[in-house]
């Protein structure tokens, strides 16, 4: 008997389900815990303090500090959910592998379509803002910027909120970002994971000395009054916190990353949960250190429209352009370092939905030799590297906090889901605290809180993503699927 539509919507896929289909498919496991939590760290740190600062504090002030705190609370509460399904659900995919194994197939594209616009969104936004760094260092190093045609993009935010187009422009240095983290991709995993740790050990140190600096200047002053007072179109007060806590949440998805690596992971049952909360756990101290040290040292106001700001600030604390320079010099390795693994997870999460069939095989094929997927590879970095080229950041930075919150959101559905179907008698390894639903309840109302303080525009642009996806996925993804496939073998072979 045939599926009906229901059934095929809200089919799921065990994690024992592999792919055989010959060699020349299989990721290699090679990754231990610490390459692993630094995989995590390094998606994180740099985007959100490197960065949004100068999106997130015009829209909450000093109370910016409040709206880190408060991301940083919702992804620790999806990251015990993480941590569990993880636990459970040892493959690559991430959020995806979870909600395939728990509430069934259509939900599972969904999430991955959310996950790939909060990949791909994340790696152009973080190369654009690299661009600012490297600017600001080759000027303090040899007195040299990059052209403005060469450093500013095609279509760009209007000051009215519209769209402008600035013919003959071009973002060229994050295109070659994009380049270099693409050619060391296809090299391999672990050569790619050892250069990610070594970067990320350095940018940890770059912002210790940043904060040490920026302390020396602290002023109490600037904190004063901690709240914006409301403007009008609801920034301001605790709606301007919540806004700005919107706009940095998606410096969180490091998270997301451990989770995509968990089939090339050697232990992963283990040193997945374990990656995770080791990672929130840096992550935060760190964002709220270098927010509360840049604050001090800086009014609020000034944040707005300032490129390479950390730098900016070290230069007016101390007026000499050396700090600046140290500061810029780690900031162009820590991108880096964020824009490799954000493209790394985007290639991954592709890799997991074309073994199941949602997405063409290409996306699948790995090479024996380096054991990546170059052709998924290639393919990724040359739409992020086109998108970071053409397009404003300020486009950008809502719309991967929308992918990542509404993945979040059923991630923790799928807790309560998971442990209904494979119970928890005589189960080993980390489980969320507190039993099934408390935990996953309140990172569902922490992360649909935040998303009603993203933009109307944001909204307008996820509801176009969706109905691509829904149209993708029947046009393409229910025939093809690996569980159709086998359903169709089945029903033949019965008759």
């Amino acid at each position: 008997m045939n599926q009906t539509l229901g059934q095929k919507l809200f089919r799921t896929k065990t994690s024992e389900h592999k792919l055989d289909d010959g060699a020349g498919h299989a990721l290699g496991r090679s990754l231990g815990l610490f390459p692993l939590t630094m995989i995590g760290v390094g998606a994180t740190i740099g985007t959100g303090i490197f960065f949004t600062m100068v999106e997130a504090v015009p829209k909450a002030g000093p109370a910016v500090v409040l709206s880190f705190l408060m991301a940083a609370i919702t992804a620790g509460l999806t990251a015990l959910c993480y941590a569990e399904l993880a636990n459970r659900v040892p493959a690559s995919g991430s959020s995806y592998s979870f909600a395939y194994a728990t509430v069934g197939e259509f939900a599972a594209f969904v999430v991955a379509a959310c996950l790939l616009l909060e990949y791909g969104l994340a790696a152009s936004a973080t190369a654009i803002g690299w661009s600012d760094y490297l600017n600001n260092f080759l000027q303090n190093a040899f007195g040299w910027q990059i052209p403005d045609a060469l450093r500013s993009p095609l279509i760009v935010a209007g000051k009215n909120g519209g769209v402008e187009f600035h013919t003959g422009h071009i973002n060229l240095p994050p295109i070659l970002l994009v380049v270099l983290c693409c050619v060391l991709l296809v090299r391999g995993t672990k050569e790619s994971a050892t250069t990610n740790a070594i970067m990320v050990l350095i940018k940890l140190a770059i912002l210790v000395f940043f904060s040490a600096i920026a302390l020396s200047g602290f002023d109490m002053h600037n904190f004063h009054p901690f709240f914006w007072p409301e403007n009008g179109k609801g920034i301001g007060g605790m709606a301007g916190v919540t806004a700005a806590a919107g706009t940095v949440f998606f410096s969180f998805i490091g998270l997301d990353t451990i989770a995509t690596a968990g089939e090339e992971v050697k232990n992963p049952t283990r040193d997945v949960p374990i990656g995770i909360l080791a990672a929130l756990g840096i992550v935060t101290v760190f964002y709220m250190l270098v927010a509360i040290a840049a604050l001090g040292a800086q009014p609020a106001a000034q944040f707005a429209g300032q490129e390479a700001g950390l730098a900016v600030i070290l230069q007016n604390v101390t007026g000499k352009a050396w700090p600046a320079l140290v500061l810029s010099a780690g900031a162009v390795i820590s991108v880096f370092s964020v824009t490799l693994v954000t493209i790394y997870g985007q290639t991954r999460i592709l890799y997991a939905i074309a073994k199941d069939g949602l997405v063409p095989k290409a996306f699948r094929t790995v090479n024996p030799r380096t054991q990546s997927p170059v052709t998924n590879t290639l393919i990724v970095s040359i739409l992020v590297g086109t998108v970071a080229g053409l397009v404003d950041a300020t486009f950008l930075w809502d719309m991967v906090s929308m992918g990542t919150l509404v993945a979040f959101i059923v991630v923790s559905i799928a807790v309560p889901v998971i442990r209904r179907k494979q119970g928890d008698t005589g189960r080993k390894g980390f489980r969320v605290p507190f039993g099934p639903y408390f935990v996953p309840g309140l990172s569902i109302l922490a992360c649909l809180y935040l998303v009603g303080g993203l933009s109307s525009t944001t909204y307008t642009v996820f509801a176009i993503w969706m109905t691509v996806t829904v149209l993708t996925y029947f046009g393409y993804g229910i025939r093809n699927s690996r569980l159709n496939k086998a359903e169709a073998e089945r029903v033949e072979l019965t008759h």
